[in-house]
């Protein structure tokens, strides 16, 4: 092994810490749960906006009005 400065170590361990601290920071941010439930807000609105999936939904809608209101009038 090379002999190496203490400063050029201590420099060498400050940057790894550095670079650790970020990440862990990286991390934390990420598994948040308010930006977790917020990201999967946003995602799920997104979806349904689609002109695809609101047609769908829109009719299972009536089709669930109709069930219930033939439901309801049957003796």
């Amino acid at each position: 092994m090379a002999d190496r400065d203490p400063d050029s170590i201590k420099a060498d361990i400050d940057q790894a810490r550095d670079q650790l601290a970020v990440t862990v920071d990286s991390l934390a941010a990420r598994a948040n749960p308010h930006r977790i439930v917020h990201d999967l807000k946003v995602s799920v609105v997104a979806f349904v906006k689609r002109p695809a999936v609101a047609v769908s939904l829109a009719g299972i809608g009536v089709v669930v009005v109709v069930v219930t209101v033939r439901r309801l009038r049957q003796p």
